[in-house]
């Protein structure tokens, strides 16, 4: 019997997955360094007088946090059906989320910021090497950090009311353990979906979406852990 057919099947569909995973991670890549780069001009630039003029508009501030908000959602919705224009989206959003972290200098040290940063990639990489070599089906561990998620969200909303540091601290906790675990739940989930649709979806778009996806947990993890390292010594 000949196999050859079959073996070339996994090996084209192995290519075809790394490809994707190149693309998807490519593109977090560059959400990362066009976030850090944005945040770092704004805080340099002039010694942060920019930075300081764009917080006296109030226009900027609630356009960016309205955009902010909105961003994800186009990209979610647009990836598959026009990647271009939600590669576009996500860089923008990367820009707006590094205006957003340029204040993060004013209440946290540099050795605070950088630590953090080793430690959520640290946690990243590991979770989605995980998420992309493991056989056990994460989708239930997935569902309920999705849920924990909600809650926490809950509860932060209320704590903003409460102004409890030691709740807050808590939180910080509770949404690093979520987003690892969202990490390795994100990253196997866009595995799946690639092996099981990448013959009728565009990859491109899906690689743009996991890239979001993936940005976001980074991203969360990043400013949970600071959090947790800038807590013992902030006012």
């Amino acid at each position: 019997m000949d196999n050859y057919p079959n073996e070339r099947k996994v090996v084209n569909n192995s290519y075809g997955l790394n490809t994707f995973l190149t693309k998807m991670y490519g593109w977090m890549g560059i959400a990362i360094l066009v976030s850090a780069a944005t945040a770092y001009l704004l805080a340099t630039a002039n010694q942060g007088q920019l930075l300081i003029s764009m917080a006296k508009s109030p226009a900027i501030l609630w356009g960016s946090m309205i955009l902010w908000f909105v961003i994800p959602f186009v990209v979610s919705v647009q990836s598959l059906k026009r990647p271009t224009l939600a590669g576009a989206m996500l860089l923008i959003y990367s820009i707006l989320s590094g205006v957003m972290f340029s204040t993060l200098g004013m209440r946290y040290t540099g050795a605070q910021i950088f630590a953090a940063f080793v430690s959520a990639a640290a946690v990243f990489v590991s979770m989605s090497i995980f998420g992309l070599v493991t056989r056990k089906n994460l989708d239930k561990m997935g569902t309920q950090a999705m849920a924990a998620l909600i809650g926490l969200l809950i509860a932060m909303v209320i704590n903003w009311f409460l102004h409890s540091s030691a709740i807050t601290m808590f939180l910080s906790f509770a949404a690093v353990i979520i987003f690892t675990l969202l990490t390795a739940w994100d990253t196997q989930r866009m595995k799946t979906t690639y092996n099981q649709y990448s013959d009728s979806i565009s990859t491109s778009g899906l690689a743009i979406f996991g890239a979001l996806q993936l940005y976001l947990d980074f991203v969360n993890l990043f400013l949970q852990l600071l959090q947790l390292f800038g807590g013992s010594n902030r006012n």
